[in-house]
C-alpha cells in the first residue's frame, strides 16, 4: 500500500492529515497485542470531516496507523513536549499508558519504517507545500486532528472542542491564528484554546515558517464533536458532523482569503 495519498488543488491551502491511516503491515499487527490492534488512537473520519469543505484545496493522507511510526513525531525522535506525558515516534503505549505490543520495536525496525512510511509521507506534503508556494507565493497547512476529550494520562479534566495550535505563534501570521481563534469563539456552544495542551505538534512546527511564506496551522478536535461515541466502534456522527462542519468551512474560507492577501 502507498504511504501517503494525495489529492492536488488549486487553493493555497492545504489539509494534511498524518494520523487517520489504519493500515497496519501484517508482519507488524502480529507482534501488537489484543489492546494495540483496536487501534483506539486513530484520528477516526476526521478525512470524511473535512472533505468538500474548501472546494480545491489539497489534501496529504498518510495511510498507515500512528502505531507503526507517527508521521506527525520528529524523526529523530526527540519529544515535542518535554516534562509531559506524550507517546514517541513508535509508541510503546497507547493514550492511556496501556502497552500496545506483544514484542516492542527494535532500533532496526524503526529505521525501517522511518524510510518505509515517514519519509514518503513528508516527502510528498513538502512537495506539495512547495508546488503551492510557487503557484501562489504563499502556502497554508492546517494540520488535521482528534483525540477522545478524556485522556488523563495526556491531560486534566476534559479537552476543550477546539485545540488551536501554533507553537506559540511561531509558526503562522498573527492574523491566521487571530482569524482561527475568532471563528472558533464564535461558534455557540463549542469551548477553545489557543496553545494549550497541544500546540502543534512535529509537522507544524517543521513546516511554519512564516518569514519564507509557509504557514502552518494545527487543528485538534475532541472526537466528542463528531463522533456518536468515543470508544469502539468509533462511529460517524452525521448530525454532530453537520453541525461543525459549518465552522470548519468558515476556518478554512477564512484562511483561504488570509492567504490570498498575504500573496497580494
Amino acid at each position: 500500500m502507498n504511504p501517503v495519498e494525495v489529492t492536488r488543488g488549486t487553493s493555497p491551502v492545504i489539509l494534511g492529515f498524518p494520523h487517520v491511516g489504519t493500515f497496519v503491515p501484517p508482519d507488524v499487527r502480529e507482534r501488537l497485542n489484543d489492546e494495540g490492534q483496536k487501534l483506539r488512537d486513530t484520528d477516526w473520519h476526521v478525512d470524511r470531516l473535512y472533505l468538500g469543505l474548501l472546494p480545491g484545496a489539497t489534501m496529504v493522507r498518510a495511510t498507515f496507523h500512528r502505531y507503526v511510526i507517527d508521521a506527525n513525531r520528529d524523526p529523530s525522535g526527540q519529544s515535542l513536549y518535554p516534562g509531559q506525558n506524550t507517546t514517541g515516534l513508535v509508541p510503546l503505549t497507547d493514550f492511556d499508558d496501556q502497552p500496545i505490543w506483544r514484542e516492542a520495536p527494535t532500533k532496526a525496525d524503526i529505521a525501517g519504517r522511518l524510510e518505509t512510511f515517514h519519509r514518503p509521507y513528508h516527502a510528498a506534503l513538502a512537495a506539495e507545500i512547495e508546488r503551492v508556494k510557487a503557484e501562489h507565493g504563499v502556502a497554508i497547512l492546517y494540520d488535521c486532528h482528534s483525540i477522545r476529550s478524556h485522556c488523563p494520562f495526556l491531560f486534566d479534566g476534559k479537552l476543550p472542542d477546539f485545540n488551536i495550535g501554533t507553537n506559540n505563534g511561531l509558526t503562522c501570521a498573527p492574523e491566521i491564528e487571530a482569524a482561527v481563534h475568532e471563528t472558533c469563539a464564535k461558534a455557540e456552544g463549542y469551548t477553545h484554546v489557543v496553545n494549550g495542551r497541544f500546540k502543534g505538534g512535529w509537522t507544524t512546527r517543521q513546516y511554519g515558517q512564516p518569514s519564507s511564506g509557509v504557514h502552518a496551522i494545527q487543528m485538534e478536535l475532541t472526537q466528542s464533536t463528531h463522533l456518536a461515541s468515543e470508544s469502539l466502534p468509533f462511529a460517524y456522527d452525521v448530525a454532530k458532523a453537520v453541525r461543525l462542519r459549518v465552522h470548519l468551512q468558515k476556518i478554512l474560507t477564512e484562511l483561504e482569503t488570509i492567504a490570498r492577501r498575504l500573496a497580494a
